[in-house]
Formats: structure tokens, C-alpha cells, sequence
């Protein structure tokens, strides 16, 4: 009788061992999941009420120069803004979208826009945020107002320069060295002709063999570093261009790999102009 007892208490035990090691784990498990949505949530909400980035910056930076220092046809504006909006709706959430438009002053540049994505209702979970203020907030302080600057391209105007080196030095002292601690993607879409027109350096006058570029005192004054910069040209077709479109393309890829950057396949927009 005696032994029997022994093994209930044995197995007694042994039970209760079990058990305390059940609830153990269901309590870490509780606590880890109470810890993760406290973290969720306050990451949710940590961002720039201004810019909309994240406050620890943003997880990546996409940039336009958009050239509108000479007149644009309907069919180049059309495919511009199609192609635009499709580039600037898919940026990640957290991603600063930046948009400025060229003009004829070297480095004097028209901010259009200058934004994070701080994603829609489907990018937050009811448990750590409230989704309908979510959506709201991207609607209102983000897609409306990238909208209007979408429908609002300018179709561009004669100027007496195309300076468009220096719009993308520009570009890269003012935002992409703002995060240059950021190790983030980082790319810059330049909307152009890429026909460099300045008292500096005119392809109107000297074409573009890139050896009489890098003789110029432009090839000193817009060198700028492009390491880590990803570059695409949207290219825009003139009926008075008097070079070859694909070896214009090739000396805007010279130029950008001689500054550091990394050439990234280009599109040309329909259209003459």
C-alpha cells in the first residue's frame, strides 16, 4: 500500500511540474505579445507631424527634377505624369518623396512637394493603431496633395538656361546629405532633355563628346558625389536636338558614374517636342 501511494505522489508531482512549466510559457508568451503590440504601437505613432517621415528618418528617399525650362507637347505631359504617378504611389511606407521642377538659375530650384508616405489604413492593425485616422491622414496630408502636384505639372516654358548639373547637385547637398547617416536606398529621377545649357558648358554649342565636358570649368563647378545614388533619366525627345539620342544618353551615364552614382536603366517619354 505504502509503494502505491509513493507512485501517486510521484506522478502527482510530476504533474504539477508539467503544468508549472505550461503556464510558464503561456505567461511569457502573453507577455512577449502584450510587448510586441506596446512596441507596435508606439512605433506607430512615432513620426514628424510635419513631414510625415519617421523620426529616426526615413527608410528611403526618392527624388524629381523635373526640367521645365523649355515647352513640353500634351503627348510628352501625359506620359510624364502616368509615369509619375505610377513612380511616386508605389514608394514604400516611410519613404521621403521629394519633387522639385528645374529653372533657368543654376541651382535654384522650385520644391513642388516634399513628403514621407505614412501608409493607409492596410499598413496598421486595428490592435495598434486606429486605421480609419490612418487613412485619413494619408489622404489628406499625403495622396490629395501628391494629386494636385501630379495634375499640376508645369509644361515647362523657354529659358535662356538648362542648367540641370547643377538642379542635381542641388538636390544631392540639400536632401541626400541631410541623411547621409541613413544607410537607405537613394534615388533621383531627372524629367529632361538632359541638353546642359549654361555660360559654362552649352551641348547646343559644343555637342557631347564628354572629353570637351570634362575640359570645361562645368565639370569642375556641378561635380558633385553620387556614391550610393541611384540616377534614371526620363528622357524628353527634341526636334532640334542635333545629336544622336543614344550616345546623349551614354554621356549622361558617363557623367553620372564619373561623379560616383549608379546609372540606372532609363525610359524616353513619347512624344516630340
Amino acid at each position: 500500500m505504502a509503494s502505491r501511494n509513493r507512485r501517486r505522489g510521484k506522478k502527482s508531482h510530476a504533474g504539477s511540474y508539467v503544468l508549472a512549466i505550461l503556464l510558464t510559457l503561456v505567461s511569457l508568451f502573453i507577455l512577449g505579445g502584450i510587448g510586441y503590440l506596446y512596441l507596435t504601437a508606439s512605433s506607430a505613432g512615432d513620426f514628424d507631424k510635419e513631414t510625415l517621415c519617421p523620426t529616426n528618418g526615413p527608410t528611403a528617399i526618392t527624388a524629381f527634377l523635373i526640367d521645365t525650362t523649355d515647352p513640353l507637347s500634351e503627348t510628352t505631359l501625359l506620359d510624364l505624369r502616368t509615369n509619375f504617378q505610377r513612380t511616386a504611389s508605389s514608394i514604400p511606407v516611410g519613404s521621403l518623396l521629394e519633387i522639385y521642377s528645374l529653372t533657368e538659375v543654376p541651382g535654384d530650384l522650385k520644391k513642388l512637394f516634399g513628403r514621407c508616405n505614412p501608409g493607409d489604413a492596410s499598413t496598421v492593425s486595428e490592435w495598434t493603431a486606429n486605421p480609419r485616422i490612418r487613412q485619413k491622414r494619408w489622404q489628406e496630408l499625403f495622396k490629395n496633395i501628391l494629386d494636385k502636384v501630379a495634375d499640376d505639372l508645369p509644361k515647362g516654358q523657354g529659358g535662356e538656361a538648362s542648367p540641370i548639373m547643377a538642379g542635381i547637385q542641388k538636390i544631392k547637398l540639400g536632401v541626400f546629405d541631410q541623411y547621409s547617416e541613413l544607410d537607405v536606398q537613394k534615388q533621383i529621377y531627372v524629367a529632361s532633355d538632359m541638353i546642359e545649357h549654361t555660360p559654362l558648358y552649352s551641348q547646343y554649342k559644343s555637342g557631347i563628346d564628354y572629353k570637351t565636358y570634362k575640359a570645361s570649368n562645368a565639370s569642375r563647378k556641378y561635380a558633385t558625389s553620387l556614391s550610393g545614388i541611384d540616377v534614371g533619366i526620363w528622357y524628353i525627345d527634341r526636334k532640334d536636338r542635333k545629336f544622336n539620342g543614344i550616345e546623349h544618353n551614354s554621356f549622361c551615364g558617363n557623367w553620372v558614374v564619373d561623379n560616383g552614382g549608379n546609372f540606372i536603366p532609363s525610359i524616353r517619354l513619347e512624344g516630340m517636342n
